[in-house]
C-alpha cells in the first residue's frame, strides 16, 4: 500500500479550500508567500513613525470551546489579546495575522474560529492582511486546535506613552471588563468540573473585549485629553500585581481601591468554590477592570467622559511615591 501525506493525517486538497474560503471573504487580498503593506500612506500621517508588534494566543480557554463546541467567539479573544497590548503604548493597530494550528482541518469549525477573528478586527479597524492553518496530526487530536495572532501598529515617537511621565497625584482610571477575559482559564478548568462549565458556559465564553476604539478616541485631539493620558495597562494574566504596575517607574505605586467597581459575578464564584484568597484572584484575574488608564488628576473628569461613550469607566486609584508597586486596600 503506497503511503501519501492525505493517509498521514494531512489533507492538503482541504487545507487550500479552508484558505480559499477564507481569502474570499478577507478584508485585505492575502499573498501566496508574504503578505505586502504598503508604509507610504502611514509615514505620511506620522511624524518619526514607530512600529509597535505583538504576539499572543488565547490559552486554555479554547480547551473550554472546544469542550463545548462553541467556536464563535474565540477569534475576538485572540484579536483583542494583541490589539490591547498595541494600543496600551499609544500605536493604532496597522494589520493582524493569525495562526492557526490543528490535528484535523474542519472546514465548518475553523470557519467560525475565523468569523470571530474578522468581527475584532472589525471592532479594531484593523485589517487581516495573512496567516497560516497547519494540520499536525500526532501533534494534536483530531478536534482540537490551537490560536496565535501577530499584530503590527504604529505610534509618532513623541506620542508613544510609555509611563515615564507618571508622578504622584497622578489618577488611575479603570475600564469594565465583561468578565473572565482570557486569563485564569487553568485555574478556572482545575476548580469548575464539566457541569459547571456548561451551566456558566455563556459567562465564561463572553469574547475578551476589545479597548482600542476608546484608547484611540482619548488620544484623539478631539478628545482635548491626549496630554492628559501618561500610562495605560492591559489587565491580562498576573493582573493588578504584574501587569498594572509595569507602566511604572521606580520609586512610584498604585492604591488601588477594591471597592470603587463593581465585581463581576463570576469571579466571586470562582473564588468560593475554589476558596481562593484575594491576592490570588487580583493576581490571576482582571476582577471586572479589563484596562487602566492612568491621567493627570486634573483631567479626570474629562477623560472619564470620553471612554463612557465606549465603556463604563470609574476612578479606581491614584499614584503614590513609594517602594512598593501597588496596594489593594
Amino acid at each position: 500500500m503506497k503511503i501519501t501525506y492525505k493517509k498521514a493525517g494531512v489533507d492538503i486538497k482541504k487545507a487550500e479550500k479552508f484558505a480559499k474560503k477564507i481569502k474570499s471573504k478577507s478584508v485585505s487580498k492575502l499573498e501566496a508567500f508574504g503578505s505586502l503593506i504598503y508604509l507610504a500612506p502611514f509615514i505620511k500621517k506620522y511624524k518619526n513613525p514607530v512600529l509597535v508588534s505583538s504576539a499572543d494566543g488565547v490559552g486554555t480557554k479554547l480547551k473550554i470551546a472546544q469542550k463545548l463546541n462553541i467556536h464563535n467567539t474565540v477569534g475576538i479573544d485572540l484579536v483583542a489579546m494583541n490589539v490591547n497590548d498595541i494600543v496600551c503604548v499609544g500605536a493604532r493597530p496597522l494589520f493582524f495575522l493569525d495562526y492557526i494550528a490543528c490535528g484535523k482541518v474542519n472546514v465548518g469549525v475553523l470557519s467560525e474560529v475565523v468569523e470571530g477573528i474578522k468581527k475584532g478586527l472589525r471592532e479594531a479597524d484593523c485589517p487581516l492582511i495573512g496567516g497560516e492553518t497547519a494540520e499536525m496530526p500526532g501533534m494534536y487530536d483530531p478536534d482540537e486546535y490551537d490560536l496565535a495572532g501577530f499584530c503590527t501598529g504604529i505610534v509618532a515617537a513623541d506620542k508613544i506613552i510609555d509611563g515615564r511621565n507618571i508622578k504622584e497625584g497622578d489618577a488611575v482610571i479603570g475600564l469594565e471588563s465583561n468578565g473572565l477575559h482570557s486569563n485564569g482559564f487553568s485555574l478556572v478548568r482545575k476548580i469548575f468540573s464539566s457541569k459547571d462549565i456548561e451551566k456558566y458556559a455563556k459567562e465564561i465564553l463572553k469574547p475578551t473585549r476589545i479597548y482600542v476604539k476608546p484608547v484611540l478616541s482619548l488620544l484623539s485631539s478631539a478628545a482635548g485629553c491626549q496630554w492628559a493620558v501618561k500610562g495605560i495597562a492591559h489587565i491580562t494574566g498576573g493582573a493588578f500585581y504584574n501587569k498594572a504596575t509595569k507602566i511604572l517607574t521606580p520609586g512610584y505605586g498604585m492604591v488601588i481601591d477594591k471597592n470603587s467597581w463593581k465585581v463581576p459575578e463570576i469571579f466571586r464564584i470562582v473564588q468560593k468554590k475554589g476558596r481562593i484568597n484575594d491576592k490570588e484572584m487580583y493576581t490571576v484575574f482582571n476582577m471586572g477592570v479589563g484596562m487602566i488608564v492612568v491621567v493627570d488628576k486634573k483631567s479626570v473628569k474629562k477623560c472619564m467622559s470620553r471612554l463612557d461613550k465606549y465603556y463604563k469607566s470609574h476612578l479606581i486609584g491614584k499614584i503614590v511615591k513609594s517602594k512598593k508597586k501597588i496596594e489593594l486596600v
